[in-house]
């Protein structure tokens, strides 16, 4: 059966939270377009995000994924997940408060260490304490996160479909009327 959103599902919260994961598997469920602003960033600027940041500098980044993220609120709602430092901005919490549920995926430091310790991918990670660099991020960014619409923590074991099931559950009793 067809779903329709009324508005914009939009994952935030750090680095290795699973927002890529659950998202591509919420919106399946769905039958909901998903988009992951850090492709389409990566696709307009046909260079890869830590490409960006040696060339241009975060501040450059985050004015690309401003706009990046302005344009897909634009289009017909669907499940988006949001780079790391997104939710971050004012002007980016402004329109995603503006047309979609803001849901932060609320993971503990060892969990995201875990997951991203492998990845030479994450730029804001390339420092000679990777671990200590994503603790303060972690800790910088926590009291910013809770200020999303949804808060969704993780569950140590949980597999993508346990979580998936568990954050569509929240995600309808925050709001009931969302999906149509």
């Amino acid at each position: 059966m067809r779903q329709r959103l009324r508005r914009h599902i939009v994952l935030i919260g750090m680095m290795g939270a699973g927002k890529t994961a659950l998202g591509s598997e919420l919106a399946r469920r769905l039958h909901v377009p998903f988009t992951d602003s850090d492709v389409e960033i990566e696709t307009a600027a046909a260079m890869s995000i830590s490409e960006i940041f040696a060339r241009d500098g975060e501040a450059f980044f985050r004015d690309r994924e401003a706009q990046v993220i302005a344009r897909i609120l634009k289009d017909t709602p669907r499940v988006i997940s949001t780079g790391g430092g997104a939710w971050m901005q004012d002007r980016n919490r402004s329109a995603i408060r503006a047309s979609g549920l803001s849901v932060w995926l609320d993971c503990d430091l060892e969990t995201l260490w875990h997951r991203v310790r492998q990845r030479s991918t994450r730029p804001l990670l390339k420092t000679a304490d990777p671990k200590g660099t994503l603790a303060r991020l972690l800790s910088e960014r926590n009291p910013t996160y809770a200020t999303a619409e949804l808060a969704f923590p993780a569950r140590a074991g949980d597999s993508v479909d346990a979580a998936t099931t568990r954050l569509l559950a929240a995600i309808r009793a925050a709001d009931p009327q969302l999906v149509i």
